[in-house]
């Protein structure tokens, strides 16, 4: 999908970007490749690969109609190069996005990436989303929470079920089906007042199969979750 390809198809998908827009993605490539032979970021660097398997891919949640252009709080987990959120915040301006990461190398990568394409309403903090999940400054303080081929589902929850509102909702974008992860993380849901809304496989322009699933928070989630930084992954619930 090459740059135009990527801005036709937006317009077409109803989102037409502006020349600052376009530029903001323009850097953001030419940022992510410079960077990427420094630190790992991404196995994908051609151009046209970026285009459609990070930008186009990233902002699903939007073409999907689950995100509008309001001020909600939205975190990202394990956002590694800024995807999803930061090609849905070049689309959505009025987004507030923070992105917690265990790296501390690619917090650096965000925060010159936000200079550089002129983001406000960004924030980015170095550490473990179990750690932050304890803290009051972001529990149960987001309408929004994605998470892009993170962890199963029975992990996921844990990580950021804690970081939503009552009625908040995490998004969650993966390469392939999620029904069976679904099937998994019951028990882990139920423990988390959780319940899953949607879960359906969509395609990218080239054809390529992704999955979106949606799981809302119903009640305060208990303070003992998120556990110990580590346990979701050793002993998920």
């Amino acid at each position: 999908m090459t740059p135009q390809a990527f801005y036709d198809q937006l317009e077409q998908d109803g989102f037409p970007l502006n020349d600052k827009q376009k530029e903001q993605f323009h850097r953001y490539f030419q940022l992510l490749v410079e960077w990427n032979e420094k630190i790992n970021l991404t196995a994908i660097t051609e151009e046209n690969e970026v285009y459609l398997k990070h930008f186009y891919d990233s902002i699903a949640p939007i073409l999907q109609g689950y995100i509008d252009n309001q001020p909600l709080r939205l975190l990202d987990i394990g956002a590694g190069a800024g995807f999803p959120s930061l090609p849905m915040k070049i689309i959505f301006p009025e987004l507030d996005v923070t992105i917690i990461d265990s790296l501390n190398k690619r917090i650096n990568f965000l925060n010159l990436l936000a200079d550089e394409l002129e983001l406000t309403g960004v924030h980015f903090y170095h550490g473990r989303a179990e750690d932050f999940g304890q803290d009051k400054a972001f529990r149960a303080q987001f309408d929004i929470v994605t998470a892009r081929a993170v962890a199963r589902m029975q992990v996921l929850s844990e990580l950021t079920i804690p970081f939503l509102k009552v009625n908040g909702r995490l998004i969650a974008l993966k390469a392939a089906a999620a029904d069976q992860e679904l099937a998994d993380a019951k028990k882990a849901l139920s423990l988390l007042f959780a319940v899953p809304l949607e879960n359906h496989n969509y395609q990218l322009p080239n054809g390529d199969g992704r999955n979106i699933t949606i799981v809302e928070k119903k009640k305060e989630t208990p303070n003992k979750y998120p556990r110990k930084a580590g346990m979701p992954n050793k002993k998920p619930l």
